[in-house]
Protein backbone atom coordinates (compact mmCIF):
# COMPACT_ATOMS: atom_id res chain seq x y z
CA UNK A 1 0.00 0.00 0.00
CA UNK A 2 1.13 3.56 0.58
CA UNK A 3 4.50 4.72 1.77
CA UNK A 4 6.50 7.80 2.78
CA UNK A 5 9.33 10.42 1.46
CA UNK A 6 8.76 13.87 0.04
CA UNK A 7 10.90 16.05 -2.19
CA UNK A 8 10.82 19.76 -2.80
CA UNK A 9 12.30 21.20 -5.97
CA UNK A 10 12.49 24.84 -7.02
CA UNK A 11 13.30 26.54 -10.27
CA UNK A 12 13.55 30.04 -11.54
CA UNK A 13 11.60 30.97 -14.63
CA UNK A 14 7.95 30.75 -15.50
CA UNK A 15 8.48 31.17 -19.24
CA UNK A 16 9.40 27.78 -20.66
CA UNK A 17 8.70 28.54 -24.29
CA UNK A 18 11.37 29.14 -26.90
CA UNK A 19 14.86 28.31 -25.66
CA UNK A 20 13.73 27.91 -22.02
CA UNK A 21 16.29 30.52 -20.90
CA UNK A 22 16.33 31.80 -17.34
CA UNK A 23 15.20 35.40 -16.92
CA UNK A 24 15.30 35.80 -13.12
CA UNK A 25 17.61 38.44 -11.66
CA UNK A 26 18.29 36.30 -8.58
CA UNK A 27 18.93 33.13 -10.57
CA UNK A 28 22.30 32.53 -8.92
CA UNK A 29 20.78 32.54 -5.44
CA UNK A 30 19.59 29.40 -3.70
CA UNK A 31 16.03 29.00 -2.53
CA UNK A 32 16.21 27.81 1.07
CA UNK A 33 13.19 26.16 2.66
CA UNK A 34 13.31 25.21 6.34
CA UNK A 35 11.56 25.40 9.72
CA UNK A 36 8.71 23.15 8.63
CA UNK A 37 5.96 22.86 11.23
CA UNK A 38 2.51 21.38 11.59
CA UNK A 39 -0.25 24.00 11.84
CA UNK A 40 -3.49 22.03 12.09
CA UNK A 41 -5.40 18.91 11.38
CA UNK A 42 -7.36 19.11 8.10
CA UNK A 43 -9.34 15.86 8.31
CA UNK A 44 -10.43 13.37 10.96
CA UNK A 45 -11.23 13.68 14.63
CA UNK A 46 -8.80 14.83 17.33
CA UNK A 47 -7.15 12.10 19.37
CA UNK A 48 -7.37 12.00 23.19
CA UNK A 49 -5.04 14.65 24.56
CA UNK A 50 -4.55 16.15 21.10
CA UNK A 51 -3.90 19.92 21.27
CA UNK A 52 -3.49 20.42 17.51
CA UNK A 53 -5.79 23.00 15.93
CA UNK A 54 -8.80 21.32 14.31
CA UNK A 55 -11.05 23.76 12.44
CA UNK A 56 -13.05 20.97 10.74
CA UNK A 57 -15.29 18.13 11.87
CA UNK A 58 -15.00 15.94 8.82
CA UNK A 59 -16.00 12.80 10.73
CA UNK A 60 -19.52 13.63 11.93
CA UNK A 61 -20.11 16.30 9.28
CA UNK A 62 -19.11 14.31 6.15
CA UNK A 63 -18.37 10.72 7.30
CA UNK A 64 -14.69 11.34 6.57
CA UNK A 65 -12.89 9.82 9.57
CA UNK A 66 -9.77 8.61 7.77
CA UNK A 67 -8.33 9.82 4.45
CA UNK A 68 -5.16 11.11 2.79
CA UNK A 69 -3.77 13.36 0.03
CA UNK A 70 -5.70 16.64 -0.10
CA UNK A 71 -4.33 17.84 -3.43
CA UNK A 72 -5.49 21.39 -4.17
CA UNK A 73 -6.20 23.55 -7.17
CA UNK A 74 -7.43 27.12 -7.68
CA UNK A 75 -10.99 27.29 -8.97
CA UNK A 76 -11.93 31.00 -8.93
CA UNK A 77 -11.63 33.93 -6.54
CA UNK A 78 -10.46 32.52 -3.21
CA UNK A 79 -12.10 29.16 -3.86
CA UNK A 80 -9.90 26.07 -3.79
CA UNK A 81 -10.88 22.48 -4.52
CA UNK A 82 -9.32 19.61 -2.54
CA UNK A 83 -9.35 15.99 -3.65
CA UNK A 84 -8.63 13.34 -1.02
CA UNK A 85 -7.77 9.69 -1.64
CA UNK A 86 -9.13 6.45 -0.19
CA UNK A 87 -11.56 7.53 2.52
CA UNK A 88 -13.00 5.68 5.52
CA UNK A 89 -16.23 6.42 7.35
CA UNK A 90 -17.59 5.69 10.80
CA UNK A 91 -15.75 2.93 12.63
CA UNK A 92 -12.30 4.05 11.44
CA UNK A 93 -9.53 3.23 13.93
CA UNK A 94 -6.28 5.23 14.03
CA UNK A 95 -2.99 3.34 13.60
CA UNK A 96 -4.64 0.26 12.12
CA UNK A 97 -2.58 0.10 8.92
CA UNK A 98 -4.13 2.97 7.01
CA UNK A 99 -7.74 3.05 5.92
CA UNK A 100 -10.35 0.91 7.70
CA UNK A 101 -13.90 1.22 8.97
CA UNK A 102 -17.14 1.63 7.03
CA UNK A 103 -18.24 3.45 3.86
CA UNK A 104 -14.98 3.18 1.93
CA UNK A 105 -14.77 5.61 -0.98
CA UNK A 106 -11.85 5.79 -3.45
CA UNK A 107 -11.85 9.60 -3.42
CA UNK A 108 -13.83 12.54 -2.06
CA UNK A 109 -13.91 16.25 -2.81
CA UNK A 110 -13.91 19.30 -0.51
CA UNK A 111 -14.02 23.05 -1.13
CA UNK A 112 -12.43 25.89 0.83
CA UNK A 113 -12.29 29.69 0.57
CA UNK A 114 -10.06 30.09 3.63
CA UNK A 115 -6.88 32.06 2.94
CA UNK A 116 -5.95 32.94 6.54
CA UNK A 117 -4.17 29.70 7.34
CA UNK A 118 -2.36 30.56 10.57
CA UNK A 119 -5.29 29.10 12.52
CA UNK A 120 -5.77 26.16 10.18
CA UNK A 121 -7.48 25.48 6.85
CA UNK A 122 -11.28 25.58 7.10
CA UNK A 123 -13.32 23.36 4.78
CA UNK A 124 -16.48 25.15 3.62
CA UNK A 125 -18.25 22.12 2.15
CA UNK A 126 -17.83 18.74 0.51
CA UNK A 127 -19.57 17.14 -2.45
CA UNK A 128 -22.25 14.96 -0.82
CA UNK A 129 -24.35 11.92 -1.67
CA UNK A 130 -28.07 11.53 -0.98
CA UNK A 131 -27.32 10.57 2.64
CA UNK A 132 -25.33 13.72 3.30
CA UNK A 133 -21.96 11.92 3.31
CA UNK A 134 -18.92 12.77 1.20
CA UNK A 135 -19.48 11.36 -2.29
CA UNK A 136 -17.08 9.20 -4.27
CA UNK A 137 -16.46 11.35 -7.36
CA UNK A 138 -14.31 9.18 -9.65
CA UNK A 139 -15.38 5.56 -10.15
CA UNK A 140 -13.36 3.37 -7.79
CA UNK A 141 -13.08 -0.17 -6.49
CA UNK A 142 -16.80 -0.69 -5.90
CA UNK A 143 -17.58 0.08 -9.54
CA UNK A 144 -15.77 -2.92 -11.04
CA UNK A 145 -14.23 -4.96 -8.20
CA UNK A 146 -12.94 -7.65 -10.56
CA UNK A 147 -10.69 -5.13 -12.29
CA UNK A 148 -10.52 -1.91 -10.24
CA UNK A 149 -8.96 -1.70 -6.80
CA UNK A 150 -9.30 2.06 -6.44
CA UNK A 151 -9.05 5.36 -8.35
CA UNK A 152 -6.65 7.86 -6.83
CA UNK A 153 -6.47 11.58 -7.73
CA UNK A 154 -2.95 12.72 -8.64
CA UNK A 155 -3.43 16.41 -9.58
CA UNK A 156 -6.13 18.89 -10.56
CA UNK A 157 -6.29 22.14 -12.53
CA UNK A 158 -8.81 24.62 -13.96
CA UNK A 159 -8.54 25.06 -17.74
CA UNK A 160 -10.69 27.97 -18.85
CA UNK A 161 -13.97 27.29 -17.03
CA UNK A 162 -13.41 23.54 -16.84
CA UNK A 163 -12.16 21.88 -13.66
CA UNK A 164 -10.10 18.75 -14.28
CA UNK A 165 -8.73 16.01 -12.03
CA UNK A 166 -6.20 13.43 -13.21
CA UNK A 167 -6.67 9.98 -11.66
CA UNK A 168 -4.80 6.66 -11.69
CA UNK A 169 -6.98 3.54 -11.72
CA UNK A 170 -5.06 1.07 -9.55
CA UNK A 171 -5.30 -2.73 -9.65
CA UNK A 172 -2.16 -3.61 -7.63
CA UNK A 173 -0.29 -1.53 -5.03
CA UNK A 174 2.45 -4.10 -4.47
CA UNK A 175 4.49 -4.27 -7.68
CA UNK A 176 8.34 -4.32 -7.42
CA UNK A 177 10.63 -1.29 -7.53
CA UNK A 178 8.17 1.19 -6.09
CA UNK A 179 5.60 0.67 -8.85
CA UNK A 180 1.84 0.59 -8.55
CA UNK A 181 0.04 -1.12 -11.42
CA UNK A 182 -2.80 0.65 -13.20
CA UNK A 183 -5.52 -0.31 -15.63
CA UNK A 184 -5.25 3.21 -17.02
CA UNK A 185 -4.94 6.84 -15.97
CA UNK A 186 -7.46 9.39 -17.16
CA UNK A 187 -9.21 12.64 -16.28
CA UNK A 188 -12.60 13.66 -14.94
CA UNK A 189 -13.95 17.13 -15.72
CA UNK A 190 -16.62 19.44 -14.33
CA UNK A 191 -18.19 22.43 -16.04
CA UNK A 192 -20.43 23.48 -13.14
CA UNK A 193 -17.88 24.49 -10.47
CA UNK A 194 -17.33 20.97 -9.19
CA UNK A 195 -20.94 19.91 -8.61
CA UNK A 196 -20.96 17.11 -11.23
CA UNK A 197 -18.09 15.22 -12.87
CA UNK A 198 -17.66 12.88 -15.83
CA UNK A 199 -14.79 10.77 -17.07
CA UNK A 200 -13.28 11.98 -20.35
CA UNK A 201 -12.00 8.86 -22.10
CA UNK A 202 -10.39 10.95 -24.84
CA UNK A 203 -7.64 11.64 -22.30
CA UNK A 204 -6.41 8.19 -21.31
CA UNK A 205 -2.86 7.11 -20.48
CA UNK A 206 -1.70 3.50 -20.75
CA UNK A 207 -0.63 1.43 -17.72
CA UNK A 208 3.06 1.98 -18.56
CA UNK A 209 2.73 5.69 -19.33
CA UNK A 210 5.18 8.10 -17.73
CA UNK A 211 2.13 10.32 -17.18
CA UNK A 212 0.22 7.79 -15.07
CA UNK A 213 0.72 10.26 -12.21
CA UNK A 214 1.08 13.97 -12.90
CA UNK A 215 1.53 17.36 -11.29
CA UNK A 216 -0.25 20.15 -13.18
CA UNK A 217 0.73 23.84 -13.12
CA UNK A 218 -0.21 26.86 -15.22
CA UNK A 219 2.16 29.40 -16.76
CA UNK A 220 1.92 31.88 -19.66
CA UNK A 221 -1.20 30.25 -21.10
CA UNK A 222 0.19 26.72 -20.89
CA UNK A 223 -0.62 23.91 -18.52
CA UNK A 224 2.56 22.03 -17.66
CA UNK A 225 2.35 18.39 -16.68
CA UNK A 226 5.24 16.74 -14.88
CA UNK A 227 4.61 13.01 -14.87
CA UNK A 228 5.80 9.59 -13.73
CA UNK A 229 4.64 6.02 -13.91
CA UNK A 230 2.30 5.13 -11.04
CA UNK A 231 4.24 4.68 -7.83
CA UNK A 232 7.45 6.13 -6.45
CA UNK A 233 10.13 4.53 -8.59
CA UNK A 234 10.13 6.41 -11.90
CA UNK A 235 12.01 9.40 -13.23
CA UNK A 236 9.96 12.50 -14.07
CA UNK A 237 8.95 13.54 -17.59
CA UNK A 238 7.55 16.84 -18.87
CA UNK A 239 4.63 17.74 -21.13
CA UNK A 240 2.51 20.80 -21.79
CA UNK A 241 -0.67 21.85 -23.57
CA UNK A 242 -2.72 25.01 -24.02
CA UNK A 243 -5.72 25.34 -21.72
CA UNK A 244 -8.07 25.05 -24.68
CA UNK A 245 -6.46 21.73 -25.64
CA UNK A 246 -7.06 19.98 -22.32
CA UNK A 247 -9.10 17.21 -23.97
CA UNK A 248 -7.07 16.95 -27.19
CA UNK A 249 -4.12 14.64 -26.55
CA UNK A 250 -2.94 15.12 -30.14
CA UNK A 251 -2.09 18.70 -29.16
CA UNK A 252 -0.04 17.72 -26.10
CA UNK A 253 3.67 18.54 -26.43
CA UNK A 254 6.43 16.48 -24.78
CA UNK A 255 9.90 17.72 -23.87
CA UNK A 256 12.69 15.81 -25.59
CA UNK A 257 16.06 16.42 -23.97
CA UNK A 258 18.04 14.94 -26.84
CA UNK A 259 16.71 17.36 -29.45
CA UNK A 260 15.94 20.04 -26.83
CA UNK A 261 12.52 20.73 -28.29
CA UNK A 262 8.85 20.10 -27.69
CA UNK A 263 7.45 17.18 -29.72
CA UNK A 264 3.76 17.44 -30.48
CA UNK A 265 1.42 14.47 -30.16
CA UNK A 266 4.07 11.81 -29.41
CA UNK A 267 4.30 10.76 -25.77
CA UNK A 268 7.10 8.31 -26.61
CA UNK A 269 9.34 11.28 -27.46
CA UNK A 270 9.39 12.45 -23.81
CA UNK A 271 12.72 12.01 -22.02
CA UNK A 272 13.40 12.27 -18.27
CA UNK A 273 13.90 15.76 -16.82
CA UNK A 274 14.44 14.62 -13.23
CA UNK A 275 16.05 11.39 -12.17
CA UNK A 276 14.01 9.01 -10.05
CA UNK A 277 12.64 7.97 -7.79
CA UNK A 278 9.85 10.56 -7.91
CA UNK A 279 6.23 10.17 -6.87
CA UNK A 280 2.98 11.95 -5.95
CA UNK A 281 4.27 15.37 -6.93
CA UNK A 282 2.87 18.89 -6.58
CA UNK A 283 4.04 21.82 -8.69
CA UNK A 284 3.58 25.59 -8.39
CA UNK A 285 5.09 28.80 -9.75
CA UNK A 286 5.97 30.99 -6.74
CA UNK A 287 5.56 34.63 -7.77
CA UNK A 288 7.57 36.24 -4.99
CA UNK A 289 10.66 34.07 -5.35
CA UNK A 290 10.22 33.54 -9.09
CA UNK A 291 10.79 29.84 -8.70
CA UNK A 292 8.89 26.77 -9.54
CA UNK A 293 8.48 24.64 -6.45
CA UNK A 294 7.94 20.93 -6.83
CA UNK A 295 7.21 18.60 -3.93
CA UNK A 296 7.61 14.89 -4.35
CA UNK A 297 8.31 11.74 -2.41
CA UNK A 298 10.96 9.34 -3.70
CA UNK A 299 11.38 5.93 -2.21
CA UNK A 300 13.08 2.66 -3.06
CA UNK A 301 10.91 -0.45 -3.25
CA UNK A 302 8.26 -0.27 -0.52
CA UNK A 303 10.30 1.42 2.18
CA UNK A 304 8.59 4.29 3.93
CA UNK A 305 9.89 7.73 3.08
CA UNK A 306 12.40 9.13 5.51
CA UNK A 307 12.60 12.83 4.58
CA UNK A 308 11.01 15.69 2.72
CA UNK A 309 13.65 17.09 0.38
CA UNK A 310 13.96 20.12 -1.86
CA UNK A 311 16.25 21.26 -4.65
CA UNK A 312 16.43 24.15 -7.12
CA UNK A 313 16.85 24.62 -10.85
CA UNK A 314 17.00 27.37 -13.44
CA UNK A 315 14.52 25.57 -15.67
CA UNK A 316 12.32 22.50 -15.70
CA UNK A 317 15.02 20.20 -17.06
CA UNK A 318 18.17 20.87 -15.02
CA UNK A 319 17.93 20.12 -11.32
CA UNK A 320 20.32 20.46 -8.42
CA UNK A 321 20.88 17.88 -5.72
CA UNK A 322 18.04 17.72 -3.15
CA UNK A 323 18.33 18.95 0.43
CA UNK A 324 16.43 17.83 3.50
CA UNK A 325 13.35 19.84 4.45
CA UNK A 326 11.68 17.65 7.11
CA UNK A 327 12.44 14.28 8.66
CA UNK A 328 10.23 11.31 9.35
CA UNK A 329 11.75 11.06 12.82
CA UNK A 330 9.59 14.06 13.62
CA UNK A 331 6.58 13.14 11.45
CA UNK A 332 6.53 9.33 11.25
CA UNK A 333 5.27 7.75 8.02
CA UNK A 334 4.85 11.12 6.31
CA UNK A 335 3.94 11.18 2.63
CA UNK A 336 2.60 13.57 0.00
CA UNK A 337 2.99 17.34 0.16
CA UNK A 338 0.35 19.15 -1.86
CA UNK A 339 0.99 22.88 -2.14
CA UNK A 340 -1.75 25.45 -1.49
CA UNK A 341 -2.22 27.17 -4.88
CA UNK A 342 -3.13 30.61 -3.48
CA UNK A 343 -0.06 30.87 -1.25
CA UNK A 344 2.31 31.78 -4.07
CA UNK A 345 3.40 35.29 -3.07
CA UNK A 346 4.61 35.24 0.54
CA UNK A 347 7.54 33.95 2.58
CA UNK A 348 6.00 30.64 3.57
CA UNK A 349 5.32 27.43 1.75
CA UNK A 350 1.90 26.07 2.77
CA UNK A 351 1.00 22.46 1.99
CA UNK A 352 -1.15 19.54 3.08
CA UNK A 353 0.78 16.48 4.27
CA UNK A 354 -0.51 12.96 4.94
CA UNK A 355 0.63 10.57 7.69
CA UNK A 356 0.05 6.84 7.38
CA UNK A 357 -0.43 6.04 11.10
CA UNK A 358 -3.24 8.49 11.86
CA UNK A 359 -4.25 8.15 8.19
CA UNK A 360 -5.34 11.74 7.86
CA UNK A 361 -4.20 15.02 6.32
CA UNK A 362 -2.51 17.94 8.09
CA UNK A 363 -1.74 21.55 7.19
CA UNK A 364 1.99 22.33 7.18
CA UNK A 365 4.06 25.50 6.80
CA UNK A 366 7.75 26.16 6.08
CA UNK A 367 9.82 29.33 5.76
CA UNK A 368 11.47 30.34 2.49
CA UNK A 369 14.26 32.73 1.55
CA UNK A 370 16.89 33.33 -1.12
CA UNK A 371 20.51 33.11 -0.09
Amino acid sequence: MRTKQILLFGLVTCSLTGNMACKDADSEKTLCIDNVRMISRVTGDPLPGDTLLNPNNTGPDFDVYGTDLGLMWHMDGNRVGMFFGDTSGEGFVVNKNGGNGSNWRSNVLAFSSDTELTDGLKIDSMLLDADGKALEVCAGGKTNPEVYQTSIPTSAIRAGKTDCVHIMNIYDWGAPHGRWLTNFSSVYTSNDDGRTWERREEVTFSPDSHFSQVAYAKCDGWIYMLGTQAGRGDAAYLARFLEKDLLDMKAYEYWNGESKEWIRGNEAAATPVLRGPVGEASLIWHKKFERWILTSEPTIAMQFIVNFLYCTSKDLVQWSEPKVLAEADRYPALYCAYIHPLKDNDDQLWFIMSMWGPYNAFLMCADMKLE
